[in-house]
This record gives C-alpha cells, sequence and structure tokens, in this order.
C-alpha cells in the first residue's frame, strides 16, 4: 500500500510504525513525519482502517504506519489485533511507541511487552505540556536507564520533540544510541544512554517455571520472540494458540499439555503476567514521574470532567448529536449542499449535457441506457455518489474530525454507553446510528469505527431495519405532521420494532459483547491542520472505496429492467400490498423505496391525500421497517459480506412485513373508536 511520493530518490528506507494506547497522539506524530495522510485503507482481510505514508530526511526514506489503538499484546479488540498482525507480518525497523506522560504507569506495560516480543521500540513520552499543567515533570534520562530504551519526550501538539525523533530515526543503525531527551521538556534529562537490557517484569516461580518449559519446546518460526510467543500461549490467547498449533505439529500435544496444567485450578498462571507488568510500570513512574506542583486546574478540566456527568453531559450530548450530527451533517450536507450540487448543477446541467451527448455518439438504446437517462452509470451512479452522497460525508467527516481532535468522542461514547448495552452495543455505535438519520449508506460505512465484528453486524443490522435517512424523515414528517395520531403510532412501533429486533439480534448472534474501556483525553481546540488532513485523506478513500459502490448499484438496476425483474417485483409487492389492507399503487412506493429511499418517500407524499389515516401510517411503518435503498445493500455486501448481508435482508424484509400486518391488524380493531 506505500504510494510513492513524487520527488523522491531511490534509496535506503527503514519502516516504522507508530503503536500506542487510542488518544495519545499517534496520528498527531504520523502527519508530523509524512507531512500529510497518504493514503487510509483497511488491513488485509479486515474492516479496520491503517494509515501509510511517506517521509524523507537526512536522505532517508522512511516508510511509516499509524496502526489502530493498542493495549496489550494480548488483544481483545479487532481493532488490537489488526496492530499486532502489522507488527508481526511486516516486522518495522523501528516501532515507536507513543505514551500519556501522564498516564506512565497505564502505558508503560505495553512497552515491556514490545521489547519482550523483540521489537526495536522508541518511546516517545507525549503530552509533556499536559504533564506541567498537572504538576508532574517526567525525567526521560531516567527512563532511557531504567528501561534500556531511547525516550523523547514530546508536546506533538505544539511540535515539541518531532525535530528529535526525526534525528533519531536518521541515526545509524546498530552500536550504543543515544537519544536527546529534550532537556527542557523533561526537567533538565540532557543526553540519555541506553546501556544494559530492558526492564522486564519478573513473575513468579510456577510462571517463570511454566514460560521457560514452554519456549523450550518452540521450534516454529515466530515474528516474536520464543518467550513472547510462550507468554501468550499462557494467557490463552487465541490467534497465538492457533500459530503455535500449526508450527509445532509433532510438539503440540506437549505444549497443550503444560498449558493446561498451568491454567488449571483456583489460580491459573493466565492471570499473574498482567499484575506484574503493572507493578513493574508503578515502579518505574514513581521513579521517574515527580510531582512539583498542584495541578492548575483549567477550564477544560472543569467542561471535560462534567461532560462526563449525565446531568450535565447528557444535554449536551444531546446538543451535539442534534447540532453536530443531525443538523450539519443532516441538514446542511444531506439538505443544502444536496440541493445544491444534485439540482442545481447535475438535474439541470449535467445530467442533461450527459443524456444529449450519449444519445449522440450511441444509436443503440442498451448503451444509452446504460451509461445515461434515468438509471444510467453517469446520470445515476456518478451522481449519486458526487451530488447526494458526498456532500453528506464531507460534512460528517468535518464533524468527525473535530469530535475526534477535540477530545470529546470518548465522553460521548462513554455516556452514551450504558443505553445500548442492551442492544449488544457499546457507546462506540451512537456515531454510525445517528449518522443514519442522515444517510444509512455512509452510517454503514462508519461502522467500522466499531472494535468487533459482532457489534459492526449489529450496528448494520440496525440501520438496515429502522433507522429512516433524512429524506425519508423528513418526507414522513411532513405527511403525518398534519395527523399527530398517525405520527405517534409511527414513531412508537418503529422505535419499538427497532429496539425489540435489535434486542432479539443481540441474543441470538454468537459472540460476547466486547469490553468497552478507553482512555479519555483532555478536552482541548481541534487543531484547523489535524481537521484537515483528517477529512482530505477520509474524501480521497470515499472516492476509491465507495464510488464503485454507486456504479455497481446502477448496473444492478439497469440489468433489473433489461431481463423485466421490475414488472415481477411490483408483481410480487402488490401482493403484499393486498396483505396489509393497501391499494396496489403502494407498490410502487415500495419498489422506488428500495431503488432510493427518498423516492419511495415522494411517492408516499404524492399518494398521501389518497389514502385514509389508517393506511398512511401502516404504509409509513413498513417504507420505514423496508429493506433498505440499493446502494446501502450493495455496500452490506462489501462490507459485511453476502452471508451477513443476506441474512439481514432476509431477517428484515420479512419483520417489516409483519409489522405491518400487526399494525393494520391493531389498527382495524380501534377504527371504529375514532379512526
Amino acid at each position: 500500500m506505500t504510494e510513492v511520493v513524487e520527488g523522491m530518490a531511490p534509496g535506503s528506507r527503514v519502516k516504522v510504525a507508530i503503536v500506542g494506547c487510542p488518544n495519545v497522539g499517534k496520528s498527531v506524530l504520523f502527519g508530523h513525519l509524512t507531512g500529510r495522510y497518504v493514503s487510509v485503507s483497511n488491513y488485509p482481510g479486515t474492516t479496520v482502517e491503517v494509515a501509510r505514508g511517506l517521509g524523507r530526511w537526512a536522505g532517508i526514506t522512511f516508510e511509516v504506519s499509524d496502526t489502530p489503538g493498542l493495549y496489550s499484546l494480548s488483544c481483545i479488540t479487532d481493532e488490537e489485533r489488526t496492530a499486532r498482525r502489522l507488527l508481526t507480518r511486516e516486522r518495522p525497523d523501528w516501532l515507536i511507541h507513543v505514551a500519556d506522560g501522564k498516564n506512565l504507569d497505564r502505558m508503560l506495560p505495553l512497552t515491556f511487552q514490545l521489547v519482550e516480543a523483540g521489537f526495536r521500540v522508541l518511546l516517545v513520552v507525549n503530552m509533556l505540556d499536559e504533564a506541567r499543567s498537572a504538576g508532574l515533570v517526567v525525567d526521560t534520562a531516567c527512563l532511557s536507564a531504567r528501561l534500556g530504551l531511547p525516550v523523547i519526550g514530546a508536546a506533538l501538539t505544539r511540535g515539541e520533540g518531532v525535530s528529535e525523533i526525526r534525528d533519531f530515526l536518521a541515526r545509524p543503525a546498530g552500536g550504543e544510541m543515544g537519544v536527546r531527551a529534550a532537556g527542557k521538556m523533561s526537567g533538565g534529562a540532557g543526553e540519555a544512554k541506553t546501556k544494559g537490557p530492558a526492564a522486564a517484569p519478573i513473575y513468579d516461580r510456577p510462571t517463570e517455571a511454566a514460560l521457560t518449559a514452554i519456549a523450550e519446546r518452540l521450534r516454529g518460526r515466530y515474528a516474536m520472540t520464543p518467550r513472547a510467543v510462550a507468554l501468550l500461549a499462557l494467557q490463552e490467547d487465541p490467534e497465538t494458540l492457533d500459530l503455535v498449533r500449526a508450527e509445532e505439529r509433532e510438539g503440540w500435544p506437549g505444549i497443550r499439555r503444560l498449558l493446561d496444567q498451568a491454567n488449571q485450578g483456583p489460580r491459573p498462571l493466565r492471570h499473574r503476567p498482567p499484575p506484574a507488568a503493572h507493578h513493574l510500570a508503578r515502579t518505574v513512574a514513581a521513579a521517574c514521574v515527580r510531582e512539583v506542583a498542584k495541578p492548575r486546574v483549567s477550564a477544560g478540566q472543569i467542561l471535560g470532567d462534567l461532560l462526563l456527568r449525565p446531568l450535565f453531559g447528557v444535554p449536551v450530548l444531546a446538543a451535539v448529536v442534534y447540532f453536530g450530527l443531525y443538523r450539519f451533517v443532516g441538514g446542511f450536507g444531506a439538505g443544502t449542499l444536496v440541493d445544491a450540487l444534485d439540482r442545481a448543477l447535475f438535474l439541470d446541467l449535467v445530467n442533461p449535457w450527459l443524456n444529449r451527448t450519449v444519445d449522440i455518439l450511441f444509436a443503440s438504446e442498451l448503451w444509452r441506457e446504460l451509461l445515461a437517462h434515468e438509471y444510467g452509470l453517469l446520470t445515476l451512479g456518478v451522481r449519486y455518489a458526487v451530488a447526494i452522497v458526498l456532500p453528506i460525508v464531507g460534512t460528517f467527516f468535518v464533524a468527525f474530525a473535530v469530535l475526534e481532535d477535540s477530545g470529546y468522542l470518548p465522553r460521548l461514547a462513554l455516556l452514551a454507553d450504558r443505553l445500548l448495552k442492551p442492544l449488544g452495543l457499546s457507546g462506540r455505535a451512537l456515531i454510525p446510528l445517528t449518522l443514519g438519520l442522515g444517510c444509512g449508506t455512509m452510517a454503514t460505512l462508519v461502522t467500522r469505527t466499531l472494535e468487533t465484528r459482532r457489534e459492526r453486524v449489529l450496528a448494520t443490522f440496525l440501520l438496515a431495519l429502522g433507522v429512516p435517512c433524512s429524506a425519508q424523515l423528513g418526507v414522513t414528517l411532513g405527511v403525518l405532521a398534519a395527523r399527530p395520531r398517525a405520527l405517534a403510532i409511527w414513531s412508537l412501533t418503529v422505535l419499538t420494532v427497532l429496539v425489540g429486533g435489535g434486542t432479539l439480534a443481540a441474543r441470538l448472534l454468537p459472540g460476547q459483547a466486547a469490553p468497552f474501556f478507553m482512555e479519555v483525553p483532555p478536552l482541548r481546540l481541534p487543531s484547523f491542520g489535524n481537521i484537515w488532513r483528517k477529512t482530505t485523506a477520509r474524501m480521497a478513500w470515499y472516492f476509491r472505496e465507495v464510488l464503485p459502490v454507486f456504479l455497481a448499484a446502477s448496473l444492478v438496476i439497469w440489468l433489473g429492467r433489461l431481463v423485466g425483474l421490475f414488472p415481477l417485483a411490483l408483481s410480487g409487492l402488490a401482493t403484499v400490498c393486498r396483505w396489509l389492507g393497501l391499494p396496489k399503487e403502494v407498490s410502487l412506493v415500495f419498489l422506488f423505496g428500495f431503488l432510493r429511499r427518498d423516492y419511495g418517500a415522494a411517492g408516499l407524499y404524492d399518494l398521501a391525500p389518497s389514502l385514509p389515516t389508517t393506511s398512511l401510517v401502516v404504509a409509513a411503518v413498513t417504507l420505514t421497517l423496508f429493506v433498505p435503498c440499493l446502494a446501502q445493500v450493495v455496500l452490506m455486501f462489501k462490507e459485511r459480506g453476502p452471508k451477513v448481508a443476506l441474512a439481514i435482508v432476509g431477517f428484515v424484509f420479512p419483520l417489516a412485513i409483519l409489522s405491518g400486518y400487526v399494525l393494520s391488524q391493531i389498527l382495524a380493531l380501534t377504527e371504529g373508536a375514532g379512526w
């Protein structure tokens, strides 16, 4: 995935991977080292994103990777597994472990693991400006001496420490490695030298004996040291066990017996390594971090603490979701910008010109319909991607970058976590679910930010089931606003099905809910440069990844019309309408709603004056819960795979019809009482 940067002369290349917990400044350092976000893509076999770029200084080209958040090599989340795979499969020349200087005792256990695994580690103690505000001085020379590692102090948001990091990486490999410890930032640490082996946790005798016995039996080829592999195997890490089983075919039974013996009884050995690592981390941090003044309490800290308290945080959360996501993304992006691009540009200028040009160039009606006119690749696929979804995607990326850079995103997730637990989701899922009120297709893309595959499937299911996009929601509210009772029934029914269906899916879907924990960074003023880099990189990714999806959707529509599937679909939907007690004209609303949700909503708007209230509310509920638009379905296939996508469609479609039928029967029974 490395891209060649224009103007770079061929020569030696150094692979560098930036690792660390979330919210410690990894992406900021990546931007400093590469100058920009060069590429953002999925790591092979996953939907977890990895940013890669090139930097060049001192005549050397550096291939830099910004890995997902990593708390430990003993992985829990998909993001952690992806980061570990990148390290073990690509074996970077240097790992830059970025750590929060205010919370070194929580950061250093990962440092120990990385060193024990055999990686060359540069520890960057970041956020020293915030540490100073908290009355702390971090002695990086002390850390370097105790850890046996090069250590550099930094305040990356201010650019402090970046030149030292570049200078260190450009030094010749091998020999004794001196490190400029940024004395003015770390209380006069001066120049530190790495002497002796790195500090490593000391485990109790049974644990050390088990590790030694397992490591001695490892004969295969591993990307980490035998001791590190033995440690992960002892902790029953699934991927490590699979790897050892594959590499040690003859010795595996003996290794399995050792593991079983070590982890049986009331005090299994797999629980003992983490406390030992944290004890050493606290010891090192206590020796190298001094409290020299009482913390200065800033307005940002007070506000940050208040945002975590429901009494204050929930109203702010509601305001952020409403103004930041619904109004800015759904209103400005999906409304103002879409109207400007779609109506003023494409419908009035671009599409008519394309229709005329294609008609002149191609005599065959088949090619004309494929490329242009109502469902053409250019007039529908490109228009949908550029004029309709791109403004929504762009405004969301801006809003998301602001929330991310300000430090508010973790607080938002923590507040929403309790509400989403019954649906099998963590607080992180609030972002894609809320974004679905703007555009379900783009919200399906954003489910990539969720940590586990199970969460991504559940969120995709809820988006497909009952989260109306802004166009559909706006039209539905407009149609039902004059009938308050119908609006209340529609809202209650959709919410009930959404919560009930989500709770049922969470219980039926295999696997357990991922533990939800995250570092909560301080609130900061967002950096325009960071927002710009993140937004432009994600927009470039959008064009690479999503434009083909809309072209594929247009192709499916063209094929459907070519082979006569549309009349067949209308016939089947007419039968469904009769079953729901609706006129057959509503079948066209459902079909258009599948092609594009706003088309279906517009069709319902046209039919509303001729429908009785009971039929209107049944049609509105069924349309809202109906299979999502074609672009969202195609993206579901791309993101979740054919099996999962078919399972979601196969569940949502009958559930929508069943919900509409049950509602129609209830309304029919109550019609004499005022309906």
